[in-house]
């Protein structure tokens, strides 16, 4: 058995507004809730034009109000560009708030460049990332070995490491933690390191076997040539991202793929090498295969979709493709 989850950066579409992203996050939210998704995650950026997630736990918390069951979440925060003292106060918060429901996923990256890296915390000087994984702990546990406390009481937070390598693989597995794989995006060493994070995996009181979370791009429609049309929004912005182009998600476009350079098709083919794009039968065996080559326990879904409903849709499609095997 394996669960499904929404990993969400928050885009603003073309010629769309911040509110609507809002708005249209709080939809899908509310449409995956019902169709069996587990969780559903935001990712913090800065400064990255057409990604709005940079405040990520008053997302979350958008997000949490606006729904019962679905558990909501960071995936994740990155801790170079935070105390971990603030962020054990927010998402302490936010488990009280909303008891039970909550995950915190943290990363080593700025999810950032130089000039916002320096605007959030002064300088770039690197921090110590297991140390403030400790901290965090502490913090959060409320157990008395830091100098001051957070948000009062024990917030037996799920802490989820995140990382595209075989280091934060390791990471996870010193600190028997859960580890999500941003394969996503960052696909290269997404066997080797969730191979070494359950080979090297020791139990924890948090986690007593290992867990891996697996990032897909799932984009899906009643028919294969629609879920080409409305794919070709979040290919263009991974296209425009590697060009130097960052901006707004684009309007889809007809028979995009057909008009793309040769270093464009490396481009995807590199970037977006974990994707599925087609109708029921197509991505509900690209889904069977990805989940028994990684053996992953969950897969977390970014589709980068234009039309709302058509989001919503696409990820309706996906669940009903491999229903036989969600938890």
């Amino acid at each position: 058995m394996t669960a499904l989850s929404v990993l969400d950066l928050m885009m603003v579409g073309e010629g769309k507004t911040f509110a609507d992203t809002l708005n249209d996050a709080a939809t899908l939210a509310k449409h995956v809730e019902q169709h069996g998704y587990k969780r559903y995650w935001i990712a913090e950026h800065h400064d990255l034009p057409g990604i709005a997630s940079s405040a990520t736990t008053l997302l979350i918390q958008h997000l949490a109000a606006a729904t019962s069951t679905l558990r909501v979440g960071a995936g994740g925060i990155m801790m170079p560009n935070h105390s971990p003292l603030v962020v054990a106060e927010h998402f302490g918060t936010l488990d009280t708030l909303f008891p039970n429901r909550i995950d915190l996923g943290i990363g080593r990256a700025p999810g950032s460049a130089g000039p916002a890296i320096r605007a959030l915390r002064g300088d770039a000087s690197e921090r110590d990332f297991q140390r403030d994984i400790e901290q965090l702990t502490d913090y959060l546990a409320d157990n008395g070995n830091q100098p001051v406390r957070a948000i009062p009481g024990n917030h037996s937070l799920p802490l989820w490491l995140l990382g595209s390598s075989p280091h934060s693989a390791d990471l996870a597995a010193k600190l028997g933690l859960p580890y999500a794989f941003a394969s996503h995006f960052a696909p290269r060493f997404l066997l080797e390191a969730v191979n070494h994070y359950r080979a090297t995996f020791r139990p924890s009181a948090v986690l007593k076997e290992p867990y891996v979370i697996a990032g897909a791009n799932v984009i899906a429609a009643p028919s294969r040539a629609e879920a080409e049309y409305i794919a070709s929004s979040h290919r263009q912005w991974v296209c425009n991202l590697y060009s130097g182009r960052p901006g707004p998600l684009p309007v889809p476009e007809e028979g995009f793929a057909e008009k793309m350079s040769q270093r464009d098709h490396h481009t995807l083919a590199e970037a977006m090498a974990c994707s599925a794009v087609g109708d029921k039968d197509d991505v509900g065996s690209w889904l069977r295969e990805f989940i028994s080559t990684t053996k992953a326990d969950e897969v977390i879904i970014d589709a980068r979709i234009y039309d709302p409903q058509a989001r919503c849709r696409s990820y309706q499609i996906a669940a009903e493709s491999i229903a036989d095997l969600l938890d």
